[in-house]
Parts: C-alpha cells; structure tokens; sequence
C-alpha cells in the first residue's frame, strides 16, 4: 500500500506555501512563485496541515519562534546531519556555511554543507535562510534572495545588509 502525499496551501507574506504531509508528518514546504499570489488554491487540510498552517501564520505573525511539527524530509544521511545542524539556529540568530562543517566536524565539509542545505525540503521550518556566506553574505536560496532577506530582516532587526 502506497502512502498517501497530502497536499495544502497557504498563503503568507511572501508568497504562498505548498505543504505537503504523508503519515502525520511534513516532508515538505515549499513557497511558489509570485503568479499565483492571487489565485485561490483548494487546499486538502488534514490534521497535521492545519496544524502547519496554523503555526505558520503564529510565525508570521510573531508569536512563535520554534515550529512543533514531526517532519520526515527524504534526504541522505549527510543531508539529514546537515538539517538537524540547522533546526538548533535560533529564531534572529544566523549561521555560517563554514561554522555548520566545523559543528559537524571538518571545515572541508562547507562545500557540502551548502549542498545539503539547497536540498532542504522544508522551507523555513529547517531554517536554511539563518544559513549565510562569510561576512553576512547571502548565498543561494531556492526561494529567491530577496526572501532570504526579508525573513532575516523579519525574524532581527539587527541583521544588515551589505
């Protein structure tokens, strides 16, 4: 028996979420493009989907900092390392590319670590927008930099460009 992929839809900020549960669990999040910011999308909510969203908009609405989901992200060992690195950066807080390797053991590992990082499934719930290059600079983001940019704007107003 197959298991079943759940699908809903929300809309947020900067776009609108694609969240996707099989089991009780999310394994992934994804935002979609800006061209479907007004289309209305059906969404088949079950009971971990709503409770997604509803932590979601908490999130976006600055009354939560740490998601309480059961996520299964498909990923290699290295990759699930990598995530788990990256769920500890605190809410307004960010990380280097190189830190993350050395938290896992080489500073050899930062090429992989940015790898594993641009596969993460789980768009903000792995926070791999905390991630960022040498000097606070921005690198890679599958939802484009400018959100990187703004849920590090939104989640600390100490966080500069540069």
């Amino acid at each position: 028996m197959q298991n079943l992929i759940l699908i809903g839809y929300s809309k947020c900020p900067i776009g609108v979420l694609e969240i996707k549960a099989i089991n009780n669990a999310i394994v992934s999040v994804k935002i979609l493009t800006e061209d479907i910011w007004n289309t209305v999308i059906e969404s088949k909510d079950t009971e971990i989907i709503t409770e997604a969203k509803k932590q979601f908009q908490e999130y976006f609405n600055h009354n939560r900092k740490v998601f309480d989901l059961e996520l299964a992200p498909d990923g290699t060992e290295f990759q699930q390392k990598v995530w788990k690195e990256v769920v500890k950066i605190p809410f307004g807080k960010t990380k280097t590319y190189s830190q993350i390797a050395i938290d896992l053991g080489a500073k050899e590992f930062t090429r992989p670590v940015g790898n594993a990082n641009g596969k993460n499934p789980l768009w903000i719930l792995v926070p791999c927008h905390r991630v960022i290059g040498i000097n606070n600079e921005l690198t890679g983001y599958a939802g484009g930099l400018w959100r990187k940019q703004w849920l590090l704007e939104f989640e600390s107003n100490k966080y500069k460009l540069f």
